[in-house]
């Protein structure tokens, strides 16, 4: 932890439904923005998609720069940039100008990505993604310490050249991660792993285990930072929380579905299923008590910084912004500082507060 303390985030991916106003959802997006940092959260994400038919969405680069302007000191990231897609001396220098826009406080924020139409749209073959990615961040890396770098690849080639665009500070690499191999990729090339929002608290703590296994094979020390990506929503009343969020969030899942995301969980974790069984042991759907009963478990397993992403597309602002100021009010005062005792008591969780809490006492 940068600071010594739990940091509270909120993801904002800006995706809307196709055909919105995006002049008027920029606007919405920017009050979310207003509300996170006048709550006094941590940090603001933004997530990255090419050709994304069933909604708009604005790319990272330009809606981080913008919203940066309105941010504070909040730290400011990408959850995530899709590495291996794009050229990486466009990457380093495109990042490291953000991280001067924002005054050093950004994340580098990475993945592989799953969408077959991305890779198929940037001429890339499925067998190539991995060490593209591999290679991209080593030169993005390489470019940011002001040292030579070489490279000799069929999309880059570098001989000796020193980048003169360099961060203002030292963004740290988080690394997205699903399936196990990913995960151990993340613990030997990454600052640390950026924990999905959508496994089962089964698979992440398991998961959990083989980083950090791989991390110490690898000789590296335990990771500085340990983020946690969770899909939540508070309300005054779970019945609430539960009527306003449940239709939004059951549609993003049901596009998850169609792009395929589920493909690459382990297990084959389907999430062409009843919204139910779907929220359990994942989402965070309810009151401020239900909230916390929710996501302080995870702090025993060494969660630091939550990212919490409670807007999804065709949501009202009006309604967004009542979960990030209750969240900003009532639970993140909570998960910042270390526990002076016992956490709150856990309340019934059944599916109609998707509780997704590490505590096996905690239903789904």
């Amino acid at each position: 932890m940068p600071d010594g303390r739990v940091q509270v985030g909120v993801f904002l991916t800006h995706q809307q439904p196709a055909g919105r106003d995006p002049v008027e959802a920029l606007a919405e997006q920017l009050s979310l923005v207003r509300a996170a940092r006048d709550g006094g959260l941590d940090s603001v994400f933004a997530g990255q998609h090419h050709l994304p038919e069933s909604f708009s969405h604005i790319q990272p680069l330009p809606w981080l720069a913008r919203l940066a302007a309105d941010a504070g000191d909040m730290r400011i990231g990408t959850g995530i940039h899709l590495l291996a897609l794009h050229n990486p001396v466009d990457t380093a220098e495109n990042f490291a100008s953000l991280d001067a826009v924002c005054g050093g406080r950004s994340v580098f924020g990475v993945g592989l990505g799953y969408r077959e139409v991305e890779y198929a749209a940037f001429g890339i073959p499925p067998g190539q993604k991995v060490r593209r990615f591999e290679e991209n961040l080593r030169i993005v890396r390489e470019m940011w310490s002001g040292e030579p770098v070489y490279a000799d690849n069929d999309w880059c080639r570098l001989d000796g050249v020193r980048s003169t665009t360099r961060p203002a500070g030292r963004p740290p690499v988080w690394m997205a991660a699903n399936s196990d191999a990913a995960v151990k990729r993340a613990a030997r090339l990454a600052d640390t792993w950026m924990i999905n929002p959508h496994a089962t608290t089964a698979t992440i703590r398991r998961q959990l285990d083989l980083f950090r296994a791989e991390r110490a094979g690898a000789g590296r020390e335990p990771a500085r930072e340990l983020p946690l990506m969770r899909e939540i929503y508070c309300a005054p009343t779970r019945e609430r929380a539960v009527e306003l969020a449940r239709p939004y969030l059951a549609g993003k899942y049901k596009v998850y579905s169609d792009w395929g995301q589920d493909r690459v969980m382990p297990v084959k974790e389907s999430f062409d299923r009843d919204f139910v069984e779907l929220a359990e042991d994942r989402f965070v759907v309810g009151s401020p008590e239900d909230c916390l009963a929710a996501l302080l478990p995870w702090r025993e397993l060494g969660v630091d910084h939550f990212v919490l992403r409670t807007d999804w597309a065709g949501m009202p602002v009006g309604d967004a912004l009542a979960s990030v100021e209750l969240l900003a009010r009532e639970v993140a005062p909570v998960l910042r500082p270390a526990p002076a005792g016992p956490t709150p008591e856990k309340k019934d969780t059944s599916w109609t507060s998707a509780s997704s809490s590490p505590s096996p006492t905690t239903a789904g």
